[in-house]
């Protein structure tokens, strides 16, 4: 990117959505995944998919996120690993 300001170009950082997550306190993430889990879980694993080019995590992520079972089933997951583990780790590396 190129700052105009003062004529240089510097890199663009690669913003890491999911550490940011992860970098939120463990009860505000429990209340997060508590009301938002079922938008939380598949938005976390199709992010997570272009950070580490996991193809499983890509459609897991899908599959949580577009349907009903999946969704309710990764849900609970979700918030026992955010319980247990402070992140969301389940088919999500």
């Amino acid at each position: 990117m190129y700052n105009f300001l003062t004529n240089t170009k510097k890199e663009v950082s690669n913003m890491n959505i999911t550490k940011t997550y992860e970098s939120l306190p463990k009860i505000v993430k429990v209340i997060l995944q508590f009301f938002f889990g079922w938008l939380i879980g598949g938005a976390y694993r199709i992010i997570r998919f272009f950070e580490t080019k996991n193809v499983i995590t890509l459609v897991v992520g899908l599959l949580v996120l577009f349907t009903g079972i999946g969704n309710v089933i990764a849900w609970v997951v979700d918030i026992i690993t955010e319980i247990l583990q402070n992140k969301i780790s389940v088919l999500a590396a």
